[in-house]
């Protein structure tokens, strides 16, 4: 019986890769393929936004579900993966507090987000299926359980703070604190962490500087194949953290003769910006093409060649590995196509435009010094043998 059923979704799987094949655009056609909810479909189109198309496939869309790419944005390209989140009612309890809205959004940051509701970095937020139907309705509960906010003075630096420690000592070891043997502290280690409380830590003996620094936040770029270079868009801002640093200071005669870091703790965790950032190619290079001149965003034009050799030993130059794409070119663990150029010009690592998307230097060569903007870009169009 088992071998059966294996036979027979085996058959309806071929059934369903052979509709895919079949479906391939013509000219003016786009293929798209959406995800909604567990299900797949796939349909060809000419309209220009998918707000268009899905009136034509009949797909319909409540005005609060998220669909990526934007319903409105215009469709350049010739095939486009939709993924469509629908909205659901979340109930938000927070405290004495309880919020119904409705959805896309599946993390806890992006749903109180959306309703407005500020999150810091030491409360908990747990979503689950309502177990309240009675009073709640369907849907999912987002509870939240706030942190207590107190008043921490580190060595003379005022800071409000946030824990989920039920005591001093809990909160220490939440946070990374530890004290000095000299330190002095403003209540015993067994105190009960009450809302609005101040907890005071100071140095006998010795001057203590406490320093608010920021913290970067990361950047990750996210290569999109539909937009052309130099498109970008912002999907998550960025946010600067701090750190609390604080040096014991010995000053002799009104001068500071030596200093010592005694603390070091994060106050507030940065947020990582995510962006989209344009890689549709523009008249790329080929192999039958084998040379041309791109003209970048900045007016520079690059003579533009191609190689093919085993780039294991240089991809070390910026870390990770490499692979083969669909047309060939070698590309990076990020998606740069990796690149040969004049490092007096183009240092190692940089990221440059180039007619098949965006490359990273990886990689020198010879050509640089009759063509100093010229670019070598790495392919497998001669050995085909994936390296």
């Amino acid at each position: 019986m088992a071998t059966c059923m294996a036979v027979v979704l085996l058959g309806l799987t071929l059934v369903s890769q052979v509709n895919a094949q079949s479906a391939a655009p013509e000219l003016g056609e786009r293929l798209i393929t959406v995800y909604d909810e567990g299900t797949e479909r796939g349909f060809l189109t000419r309209a220009v936004t998918l707000r268009d198309a899905f009136r034509e496939a009949d797909i319909p869309i409540d005005p609060s579900d998220l669909v990526e790419p934007g319903l409105d944005d215009r469709l350049e390209g010739n095939n486009y993966e939709v993924n469509v989140y629908r909205a659901r009612p979340i109930t938000i309890i927070d405290n004495k507090t309880s919020i119904k809205i409705m959805s896309p959004y599946r993390t806890p940051a992006q749903i109180a987000q959306q309703a407005g509701v500020t999150l810091h970095d030491e409360d908990i937020a747990d979503v689950a299926v309502n177990t309240d139907i009675v009073t709640q309705g369907a849907g999912l509960q987002l509870k939240i359980t706030r942190a207590t906010e107190f008043t921490l003075m580190l060595y003379g630096k005022k800071t409000t703070a946030y824990t989920q420690g039920k005591t001093v000592a809990a909160m220490f070891k939440e946070k990374d604190i530890k004290l000095g043997v000299d330190d002095t502290l403003s209540s015993t280690l067994d105190a009960p962490i009450q809302s609005g409380m101040t907890i005071e830590i100071w140095r006998n003996g010795a001057q203590t500087i406490t320093e608010e620094r920021e913290i970067p936040f990361d950047t990750q770029k996210i290569l999109d194949m539909d937009h052309s270079i130099g498109y970008r868009e912002i999907k998550t801002v960025g946010k600067p953290g701090t750190r609390l640093v604080t040096h014991e200071v010995i000053m002799e005669n009104g001068k500071e003769i030596s200093r010592k870091e005694i603390q070091n703790i994060i106050g507030k965790e940065p947020v990582k910006q995510i962006e989209l950032v344009g890689n549709k190619p523009s008249n790329p290079l080929s192999k039958s093409k084998g040379a041309q001149h791109f003209v970048d965003s900045q007016g520079i034009s690059h003579r533009e060649t191609y190689y093919d050799l085993p780039m294991n030993v240089v991809i070390g130059a910026c870390g990770g590995t490499y692979s083969i794409r669909e047309d060939g070119a070698k590309v990076d663990q990020n998606g740069y196509i990796l690149i040969a150029a004049n490092y007096s010009r183009y240092p190692r690592c940089s990221i440059v435009e180039t007619s098949m998307g965006l490359g990273k230097v990886y990689d020198t060569g010879g050509f640089a010094k009759v063509h100093p903007n010229g670019f070598d870009l790495a392919t497998d169009w001669t050995n085909h043998d994936g390296r």
